[in-house]
């Protein structure tokens, strides 16, 4: 069966590099317009994107387990290792390939490293806004800390700039 399914992986595993590259150059300009304060739209735009990479990137890997599952095999780096050692017995050329997938894990990992990263970012820029918001609006905000002694307390913030 790898005679008839390896020349389909060839070609799953380069368009899954594309998308992967695609993701990781989008979570990267990301990155760069969260540096700069950018503009909510810009990053709206981006974050349409990136779901759609991460669209394509579902699609791959549900397409790369059918290949596989015809193996009996699943998506994992042991099984995707069988899957090229039977296609290496079966006189395929597996180094592109090879290299294609494992630049596919090794984007892939950077990815979600990246994305936290960003993720993080972007909600301590939600905090400092909503806190911004409150002291601007006059609301006060209750803090809960630790005394001394272990108990948890609450402390009233009330530094409003305007009362209305």
């Amino acid at each position: 069966m790898i005679e008839k399914t390896y020349p389909i992986t060839e070609k799953l595993l380069s368009s899954g590099l594309k998308s992967a590259q695609y993701l990781f150059d989008l979570l990267n300009h990301e990155n760069e317009q969260l540096k700069l304060s950018a503009d909510p739209a810009l990053l709206a735009t981006i974050a349409a994107n990136k779901q759609d990479a991460a669209s394509q990137l579902e699609q791959f890997s549900k397409q790369l387990s059918q290949i596989l599952a015809t193996e009996q095999l699943t998506v994992s780096q042991e099984d995707v290792r069988s899957y090229f050692e039977k296609a290496k017995i079966a006189r395929f050329n597996v180094t592109d390939t090879w290299h294609s997938w494992t630049d596919i894990t090794a984007l892939t990992q950077a990815c979600r490293s990246l994305n936290e990263q960003n993720g993080a970012c972007i909600e301590l820029l939600n905090r400092h806004t909503a806190r911004a918001l409150q002291i601007l609006r006059g609301r006060s905000n209750l803090a809960t800390t630790y005394g001394p002694d272990g108990s948890t307390r609450s402390e009233l913030f009330s530094h409003t700039l305007i009362s209305v």
